[in-house]
């Protein structure tokens, strides 16, 4: 059974000119070259970096980070950000629109996501998501716990998890209910005290005249076509980012109630950010 999201509306139509084909090859070229040439580059530092510092990473995410930067210059697509970046260690949290959500969270914040097993194995996404560190865990209640001790691991290492509590993406005029599975580690009691968690709203506006769910990516909407459209668009929108005050897991009895209080700030952060 699938549990991507679907809208009541058809995906609107993708139609691409003339001009929009010459837009595909001036801006798909470069962010090609710039992501995939990226990836190689951080392969060959992790070659070193691995022996050296395990499961620490204190160079990459660098490179990570600069490839998302710039695939927004070369994409055309604003990118604003709000809010402080959180210090304490913790897990981050966010609404879910489209694939272009990996490249806004990580231009502006050294994370690590968490996916579901299939993106694994999908092609060129799987690749990258592989290379840059992600968590993939698989919808299997006997590997509930062996996952879980994985999650705690990263963690105690230190690092910023990122994980989207709707479970599926939408067309970013939403924000879904939050799940609160991934919620249960973090109340682990060699844990709980010393984490928190950042709430993120994203939110995305359309180019002038297109849909307003032109950026969003749901269901069962195939990556190339959406890919090609964004390429292939005159004007582009832009996408904004809002950083809310961290929750401290310790301040929260359960994980419902913690999931609960996330998505009632990211769904408010998300609705002023689209009426803004």
């Amino acid at each position: 059974m699938s549990v991507s999201w679907h809208s009541e509306e058809a995906p609107d139509p993708i139609r691409i000119t003339a001009v929009g084909w010459g837009l595909v090859l001036l801006r798909g070229l470069p962010l090609a070259l710039l992501v995939f040439g990226g990836l190689l580059v951080l392969l060959a530092i992790r070659l070193i970096e691995r022996p050296l510092f395990g499961v620490q990473r204190p160079v990459t995410p660098f490179i990570t980070q600069f490839v998302c930067r710039i695939a927004f210059r070369i994409l055309g697509i604003k990118y604003r950000t709000r809010g402080a970046l959180m210090q304490q260690p913790g897990p981050v949290v966010a609404n879910h629109c489209s694939w272009l959500d990996i490249f806004a969270l990580n231009a502006r914040k050294r994370i690590y996501f968490v996916s579901k097993a299939e993106v694994a194995k999908w092609p060129g996404i799987g690749w990258l998501a592989r290379a840059t560190g992600t968590v993939f865990i698989e919808r299997n209640p006997k590997k509930a716990k062996e996952q879980a001790e994985l999650f705690e691991q990263r963690l105690k290492a230190g690092h910023k998890l990122l994980f989207f509590p709707e479970g599926t993406s939408t067309d970013g005029r939403r924000v879904l209910r939050f799940k609160t599975t991934l919620f249960a580690a973090l109340f682990n009691d060699h844990l709980r005290d010393g984490l928190h968690v950042q709430p993120v709203s994203v939110a995305y506006h359309a180019p002038k005249g297109a849909p307003v769910r032109f950026y969003g990516w749901w269901g069962d909407m195939d990556f190339g076509p959406h890919l090609l459209s964004v390429l292939a668009a005159r004007r582009q929108g832009s996408v904004e980012l809002i950083y809310h005050p961290p929750l401290k897991v310790s301040g929260f009895p359960d994980r419902k109630r913690l999931a609960a209080r996330a998505e009632e700030i990211v769904r408010a952060g998300h609705q002023n950010a689209l009426e803004g």
